[in-house]
């Protein structure tokens, strides 16, 4: 750590980073970030280490979803709203099943940027630049959107700060209210079959807490049941933005990333000599590591050497994404390696990334079922070396989309285009991620027994 600094990732190989035409600009505008307030202070940052400690030691489960990209014109109440009632809905279903609490971390409120596995796109014989996300460029197919713009990092900042304001109220100002369980369902979602498992789940609820009352017990003092801890995340790919909201925190007396509670490495940059890891390990967040098929037991351990060398507590949250047909071959080595070196990280299933396929008709979507299968083998893998399954990381929407193919809903090809809204990947609905939470409370409820 003695020579890290927020600027040593400039002098190593960097990837999945845009070409700004004017440097003079970006320069202006990475210095007006580096004024603004922090987004996120050090005390939420260690509140949520905590957290995720406890889930490293099977004492609590992560959940983690939001959207794939977020973007600008997407922004206001209801999309953030949507969201995180959703995620509220299914955390609940999983602390019902599972009798332990649920750590709820959004992938909100920063998720701008998005790793692209090409620098260009083509359309008609065009090739312009690919879309990397609102805080980068426009997704609109023209050589104006497409051109990097620093003025977006300063947008990204102000949506953001806003959507940071509107979740802390909804967290902490009575939405989140356990006796207000009932009003969480969305219309679209409520005439489903998840909508009326999840009534069936309120009324218990409601009884017990009616019952609790009748005992003595004084909900309206409780705390617990009128307000949820919410955190936020999102991946760790534009290394201007996050140096510019670094902080340093003269207390614990080390920098932190002001942006978000955690930041993620995804699978392209998770290179161990590369600029997104030596960015990351000299900040005190928790930090995630997408980690592929592809991945060797050495591979995750000298990540976890560079990103955890003290071996703390509720640092390190490993993002297992193998696809449904690999899961079963690729994780259990992984788990077995880790577990020999004496390491507990959270072990984490995102589910969602290997498992995109295009539709018949052009769309890129994802099963429904294939997203079961590789959760399950996640769980089964954990089973099998005697390790813990500490979360689910999934793309997901509050939103009536039909972007993922399946689930109760009996998404087809030729309802994808219905409401197919997403800019990059396809994202669960509402009622697709109620449907998941149900699904995976089982297997804790088994697990449990």
């Amino acid at each position: 750590m003695d020579t890290w600094t927020p600027s040593s990732w400039r002098e190593r190989p960097v990837l999945q980073m845009p070409v700004y035409p004017d440097a003079t600009a970006l320069a202006s505008a990475e210095q007006r970030l580096g004024a603004l307030p922090p987004l996120i202070f050090p005390g939420e940052i260690s509140q949520l280490r905590e957290r995720l400690a406890a889930v490293s030691r099977g004492e609590a489960f992560l959940l983690q979803g939001g959207d794939c990209a977020e973007s600008f014109d997407e922004f206001g109440q209801e999309p953030v709203e949507s969201t995180f009632r959703v995620i509220l809905q299914m955390a609940v279903v999983l602390t019902y099943a599972a009798a332990c609490p649920v750590v709820k971390v959004g992938r909100i409120a920063g998720q701008f940027a998005k790793p692209r596995s090409s620098d260009t796109e083509t359309v008609n014989g065009v090739s312009l630049p690919s879309y990397r996300g609102d805080i980068i460029n426009g997704s609109d197919f023209s050589a104006s959107a497409r051109q990097p713009d620093p003025a977006r990092l300063l947008q990204a900042y102000s949506h953001s700060a806003a959507t940071l304001n509107l979740l802390r109220a909804l967290a902490q100002g009575g939405f989140a209210d356990l006796r207000e369980v009932h009003r969480w369902t969305a219309d679209f979602v409520r005439s489903s079959p998840q909508g009326a498992r999840f009534e069936e789940l309120a009324d218990r609820i409601t009884q017990s807490l009616a019952f609790m009352e009748a005992c003595g017990f004084d909900a309206a003092r409780a705390p617990q049941l009128h307000a949820v801890e919410f955190y936020t995340s999102h991946e760790a790919l534009h290394l201007q933005y996050e140096q510019a909201l670094a902080r340093y925190d003269e207390r614990q007396q080390r920098w932190y990333a002001a942006s978000a509670h955690l930041l993620w490495l995804g699978e392209r940059t998770r290179n161990v000599d590369g600029a997104h890891v030596e960015f990351l390990r000299g900040i005190g967040n928790a930090v995630g590591v997408k980690i592929g098929p592809a991945a060797s037991a050495d591979d995750v351990l000298r990540l976890m050497d560079l990103l955890d060398p003290g071996q703390q507590p509720g640092r390190l949250v490993l993002i297992t994404r193998m696809g449904s047909d690999k899961v079963a071959d690729r994780l259990p080595p992984l788990l077995r390696a880790v577990r020999r070196e004496g390491r507990t990280p959270v072990w984490c299933c995102d589910p969602m990334h290997g498992n995109t396929v295009t539709a018949s008709n052009g769309y890129k979507t994802r099963d429904f079922e294939r997203i079961l299968q590789e959760m399950n083998g996640f769980f089964a893998a954990h089973a099998q070396e005697g390790t813990y399954p500490g979360g689910l990381h999934f793309e997901m929407t509050g939103q009536d989309v039909t972007e993922c193919r399946g689930g109760a809903q009996a998404l087809t090809d030729e309802r994808l285009e219905e409401r197919y809204r997403s800019a990059c990947d396809p994202r669960l609905n509402g009622s697709q991620s109620l449907e998941l939470a149900f699904r995976i409370a089982d297997v804790l409820k088994s697990a449990r027994r």
